[in-house]
């Protein structure tokens, strides 16, 4: 072997340990991201918690937790966010936004509504479909105010009680699949 094959072999080594090394960091790196996110307003990736396989036809415990999170595939990763969730008195879930029409997961859960959801820990399979009728979307806004009255903070502050409900204000049905 001549002298110029062993400097290229030499580099040729030498680039494949720098790209494993930093294919190692991205996803230590991701996976760091999604264990500690989604965080307040921050976006994360995989959802973690124990899997619940059992179809969930009462989603009246939803009102017991702040926020949810929701996971749906952005590409090839996940995207994952802290959202409004809440459960009408029958039991029905709602996930909602304000001007949701500039939210990435708003755009691809209406475009492609099979989802993640982890509510206290566990993470639930669920469909999520974008609901347009007025009647509905009352219901849920209605939900969503008296949840509120009990679990409001900061940067998700309650309304009063028979606030109508915001024309950019969007809500989607929940459901286990």
């Amino acid at each position: 072997m001549t002298e110029r094959e062993k400097k290229s072999l030499t580099r040729t080594k030498l680039g494949v340990i720098v790209a494993t090394v930093a294919a190692s960091l991205l996803v230590t790196a991701f996976l760091g991201w999604s264990i500690t996110c989604p965080c307040e307003r921050t976006p994360g990736g995989l959802l973690f918690g124990d899997q619940a396989d059992e179809e969930i036809a009462d989603w009246s415990f939803a009102n017991d937790v702040p926020l949810c999170q929701i996971q749906v595939s952005a590409g090839l990763l996940p995207y994952s966010i802290n959202l409004n969730c809440m459960a009408t008195s029958a039991g029905e879930l709602y996930l909602s936004c304000s001007g949701c029409d500039a939210k990435r997961w708003a755009g691809i859960v209406v475009g492609n509504s099979r989802a993640k959801m982890r509510l206290d820990g566990a993470v639930y399979p669920v469909t999520a479909t974008r609901i347009m009728d007025p009647d509905e979307l009352d219901r849920a806004w209605a939900a969503r105010v008296d949840k509120l009255q009990v679990h409001s903070s900061p940067l998700n502050p309650a309304v009063p009680v028979g606030t109508p409900r915001p024309d950019r204000w969007w809500s989607f049905r929940v459901v286990s699949r």
